[in-house]
């Protein structure tokens, strides 16, 4: 059984959807259903999903799939007050939900740009990313396992072009090779260090290395 909002929100997917085959924004289904927070939308659909009545599609931006509809006479029960529509102050200790890019594998050879699949999106907690412009990668490799980063890992980097020492940053090199490292600046080499006894350092000149973010959280699935 669905509750009322449960209940709006499936039929606006299905009636969007009906011309095609990219469902509405997380801000469209808001201001359907005049919530205040994209965190009440992420609530409803996986209350759906779990009911069997929406399915998520890997690998696609927005990728949701209608599985059935509620049969007309179908009843919903009294709808408690949904807390993500209160104010923001009523609710600290809840994150807002962000769409981060995912731009591709992090792996050698690869220019940042080259990989980029703008229609790929992952869903993050705000409190994961805080300010500023950030994207995804998935890890391929186990040069920084040390660090507890594994192959498979997909991490959340903030966009800037300057790293403190000892910070690991997505770097650039040669404009050709992009890898995620541990950065130093050293007289006039730059270091890009492994975390794995198994690889070596690189020692470049700093016209070689382009720093093209930082390292903020990391995605792991079990």
């Amino acid at each position: 059984m669905l509750t009322k909002k449960q209940r709006d929100l499936l039929l606006y997917i299905n009636e969007r959807m009906r011309t095609g085959d990219i469902a509405p924004s997380f801000d469209e289904m808001k201001d359907a259903l005049g919530l205040k927070s994209k965190s009440g939308i992420h609530r409803l659909i996986s209350g759906l999903v779990e009911r069997g009545y929406l399915e998520r599609l890997p690998n696609r931006a927005r990728a949701l799939q209608v599985i059935k509809l509620p049969e007309m006479g179908d009843t919903y029960p009294p709808e408690a007050p949904d807390v993500n529509d209160a104010p923001p102050v009523s609710m600290p200790h809840m994150a807002m939900i962000v769409q981060v890019p995912m731009l591709g594998k992090i792996a050698a050879g690869t220019p940042i740009e080259a990989i980029r699949h703008e229609e790929d999106q992952l869903d993050l907690p705000s409190n994961m990313v805080g300010k500023g412009e950030h994207y995804a990668l998935k890890i391929e490799g186990d040069s920084m396992v040390n660090a507890g980063i594994h192959n498979g890992d997909t991490v959340i980097i903030k966009r800037c072009d300057f790293v403190n020492n000892g910070e690991i940053a997505v770097a650039l090199v040669d404009d050709a090779e992009v890898t995620l490292k541990r950065y130093y600046k050293e007289k006039d080499l730059i270091i890009l260090r492994p975390e794995n006894d198994d690889y070596q350092d690189q020692e470049l000149s700093p016209e070689r290395v382009q720093v093209q973010g930082r390292l903020v959280s990391l995605v792991r699935s079990y």
